[in-house]
C-alpha cells in the first residue's frame, strides 16, 4: 500500500531527500479504489495488484460469493464487505458510500491500470486541488488478443472522481457516472485493461443475461418493441460497429464482436416486444 512505499523509501532514501518525500506524501490526495464482486477469483488478484501504488484505501462490496475471491482481498488488504446484489448502479453506489475517501477510483474486477494510467492517477494525487473527474480509455480483451477498433476503443469511462460531487447512474447493466453540475472530466493518458471474455461461450451468456436485463428496463419505463427496432436497428449497429466503427480490423475477432453487438441489439427489443405482448394479453383478459 501507499503508506508501506513511503516507509521503505524514506527508510533507504538519503537523508536529504526525506522531507521531500514526506511532504510530498502529506500533500498528496487520498484515493479510495472500490470494486464489486461477485465470484472473481480468476480476475480480482490482478486488478488489486494494479491498483496497489495509488491507492491509499481498497474497499471490495460483494455479492456474496462462493469461490476464493474473499481470500484474495483479504490478502491484499481490501475491506471486504459483503452486500447481497442490488443491482449494478445500486451495488456500485453503495460501494462508493463505504470509501472513507471522497476521491475515488472505481474499477470492475475485469479490469487492471496500465502503467501509464498509474503514472497519470500518481500525477493528479499530487495536485492541491484535482478536478472533479477524470475519464480514460479503456482497452477490452477477447478471447485473448487486445480489440482496438470498433465500438470497444477507446471506449472512455470516467472512474476516477470525487463521490461528493458524482453518482452512478444510467440504466442497468449500462451504468455511467452522473456528474453534478454538468462537470467536464479531464482525460488521462492510459488505460483501463478490460479482461472481458475468455471464451465465445461467455460472450453469447453476457449477452442473453445483458439483454433481458436491458429488455425490462426498457418495458418498466413503458417503452413498446417496434417492428423497426427489431429489424432495423441490429443491421445498423452491425454497420457501425464492422464497417464505421472499423472492427474489421481487429480480423475476425471483429467480425464475432460486431454480430455480438447486433445479436444484442436483436435479443434486447425481441425480448421488450414479448413483454408488451404479454402486457397486452393480461389487459384483455382482466377486461373480459
Amino acid at each position: 500500500m501507499s503508506v508501506f512505499l513511503l516507509n521503505f523509501q524514506v527508510e533507504n532514501k538519503p537523508s536529504d531527500t526525506n522531507f521531500n518525500i514526506l511532504h510530498a506524501y502529506i500533500m498528496s490526495t487520498p484515493l479510495s479504489v472500490v470494486i464489486i464482486t461477485k465470484n472473481e477469483e480468476k480476475n480480482i488478484g490482478r486488478c488489486l495488484e494494479s491498483v496497489l501504488p495509488v491507492a491509499d484505501e481498497i474497499v471490495v462490496v460483494d455479492s456474496l460469493s462462493d469461490d476464493n475471491t474473499k481470500n484474495i482481498c483479504l490478502h491484499y488488504g481490501a475491506r471486504f464487505i459483503e452486500q447481497p446484489f442490488l443491482g449494478y448502479i445500486q451495488q456500485k453506489n453503495f460501494a462508493l458510500s463505504q470509501a472513507t475517501h471522497a476521491f475515488v477510483l472505481s474499477l470492475d474486477a475485469d479490469e487492471a491500470l496500465d502503467s501509464q494510467l498509474v503514472q497519470s492517477i500518481l500525477a493528479i494525487k499530487q495536485q492541491a486541488a484535482p478536478a472533479s473527474a477524470y475519464k480514460m480509455n479503456r482497452l477490452t480483451n477477447f478471447c485473448g488478443r487486445w480489440i482496438r477498433h470498433g465500438r470497444w476503443y477507446p471506449d472512455q469511462k470516467v472512474r476516477l472522481f470525487n463521490k461528493e460531487q458524482a453518482e452512478w447512474g444510467g440504466e442497468n447493466p449500462h451504468d455511467k457516472i452522473i456528474l453534478a453540475n454538468d462537470a467536464q472530466p479531464i482525460h488521462l493518458k492510459g488505460d483501463i485493461l478490460h479482461y472481458s471474455y475468455y471464451t465465445i461461450e461467455e460472450y453469447l451468456n453476457q449477452i442473453n443475461k445483458f439483454s433481458t436485463i436491458q429488455a425490462e428496463g426498457l418495458y418498466k419505463r413503458g417503452k413498446k418493441a417496434s417492428a423497426i427496432k427489431i429489424y432495423l436497428n441490429p443491421v445498423i449497429a452491425f454497420i457501425r460497429a464492422y464497417l464505421f466503427g472499423a472492427g474489421f480490423r481487429d480480423g475476425y475477432r471483429g467480425l464475432i464482436i460486431a454480430y455480438g453487438i447486433a445479436y444484442t441489439t436483436l435479443l434486447k427489443y425481441a425480448k421488450l416486444k414479448l413483454l408488451n405482448e404479454k402486457s397486452t394479453t393480461q389487459q384483455t383478459e382482466q377486461t373480459s
